[in-house]
């Protein structure tokens, strides 16, 4: 069935306006819960942690998503602010029924959103969002009091989470000797990912660590480095670390300033593990950087692509029996250490990476030259189906031969507004943007 209210990433919006509202919040928990009660034995009650980033609104989706599921009897256990890969490792170590988080990860604070994880620490599969979804347009009802659901709150949640972390990196390896910025976005991971760092023996310069319920991504974070790249400088620091709102993704600033993509870190990670390790393969996205691709290759490296969102990486991963992908915007998947994205796991990677080899981010990534991107979004009317403009699609193909082996055009609809995002991405940069405005001057044409 279509989906009507989850995306690529849970139920997301603006708080007030729908889905985003308590009435509605509450009818998905209860809906929530009738699914899950289904997978039960009969001899004990589901029970389901959340977990949430620092938005204002989050209090009152807590409440709302508790009292849901309390009326499907369901029992909860409440984790407060906490990273989205920590309530996906929490719900797995816990033999939990599901987990949810509430947030909207690295959009502004008036946003807010729902997404769930399956006992396993996995996002849910569609088959059962959509059983959610159908759920949610039945009446909501209330279980006899007795089957009622209860609440508790998990007091020791951060110290499980930071000793999940550090169990991540190598024993034989510490962070001695490094001074290391981490803005942590004012977000999730405030109270946590300096503590991670500093306990592998860093020194730890923390920001975006002071979150008022309203500055969560404000002109911090893996989507605002600049302040990053300037604290690194101010603090005459070795690196900093970046993570967004929710701790799920990751970008990386060198001691000069200058920032790394994930797309640059998931070649750091899989060319130190080439050293010890055959890779079989990695998964990037629609997106992910040619020259990734191209590298890949000449490593001898299975490469693939998976549709924009973390979620679609994971299936190719595990349809293909592969452990590392990810995205250039620094969702990143190592599945022999956890089963998700993970913003402070998979900094550990890069140190440890960097820590086996003695060089700098600059040194591990010398060898690899990004391909100039030229992304132009063009609006449309609504429904518009660019796959029946036959302009649109010769002009492609005039452009694909053109590049031949030394490029590539994607054209997609945007998921949330209607725009069609055309991409061409070529070694030269001028050439890219060329080529990539005369296929934009064909979709409406």
């Amino acid at each position: 069935m279509t989906r009507k209210y989850f995306g690529t990433d849970g139920v997301r919006g603006r708080v007030g306006t729908s889905p985003i509202t308590p009435d509605f919040v509450m009818r998905l928990g209860y809906a929530a819960g009738k699914v899950l009660a289904q997978g039960e034995s009969s001899s004990g009650k589901p029970v389901v942690l959340i977990g949430k980033d620092t938005r204002i609104s989050g209090y009152m989706l807590e409440a709302a998503l508790e009292a849901g599921f309390a009326a499907a009897g369901v029992d909860v256990t409440l984790a407060g602010p906490m990273p989205t890969p920590a309530i996906a490792y929490l719900t797995r170590a816990l033999r939990l029924s599901a987990g949810v988080v509430i947030s909207a990860s690295h959009n502004p604070y008036d946003d807010n959103g729902i997404k769930f994880f399956s006992a396993s620490g996995n996002k849910l599969p569609d088959e059962v969002e959509s059983a959610i979804e159908a759920a949610l347009e039945e009446p909501m009802e209330c279980v006899a009091s007795e089957k009622l659901g209860k609440a508790k709150r998990l007091f020791d949640a951060q110290g499980r989470y930071i000793e999940f972390c550090k169990s991540t990196f190598p024993n034989e390896l510490d962070l001695r000797g490094l001074k290391i910025v981490v803005d942590c976005a004012h977000g999730a991971a405030y109270h946590i990912a300096p503590d991670v760092f500093h306990e592998l023996g860093a020194e730890v310069v923390a920001i975006g660590n002071k979150p008022n319920g309203m500055n969560i991504n404000d002109q911090v974070g893996a989507t605002a480095p600049a302040a990053l790249c300037a604290a690194v400088k101010e603090h005459q620091a070795d690196l900093g670390i970046a993570l967004d709102g929710d701790a799920d993704r990751l970008l990386m600033v060198d001691a000069s300033g200058r920032a790394y993509n994930g797309d640059e870190l998931l070649y750091i990670m899989v060319k130190d593990r080439m050293a010890t390790v055959p890779v079989e393969g990695v998964v990037g996205t629609l997106m992910t950087n040619m020259a990734l691709e191209v590298a890949f290759r000449e490593m001898g490296i299975g490469f693939a692509r998976a549709k924009v969102g973390d979620r679609y990486v994971l299936e190719v991963l595990q349809e293909r029996g592969w452990c590392i992908g990810g995205e250039g915007s620094g969702h990143l998947l190592f599945l022999d250490k956890h089963t998700t994205g993970d913003g402070i796991v998979s900094a550990l990677q890069v140190l440890s990476a960097l820590k086996r080899s003695g060089k700098t981010l600059a040194q591990c990534a010398a060898d690899l030259t990004l391909y100039p991107q030229s992304l132009i979004n063009v609006r449309v009317s609504p429904g518009f189906e660019w796959q029946k403009n036959q302009a649109l699609m010769t002009e492609k193909e005039i452009v694909e031969s053109a590049l031949g082996d030394s490029g590539r055009v994607l054209i997609r609809s945007s998921g949330t507004e209607p725009l069609i995002r055309v991409m061409v991405e070529a070694k030269d940069a001028e050439l890219a943007e060329k080529m990539a405005r005369r296929i934009a001057d064909k979709v409406i044409a």
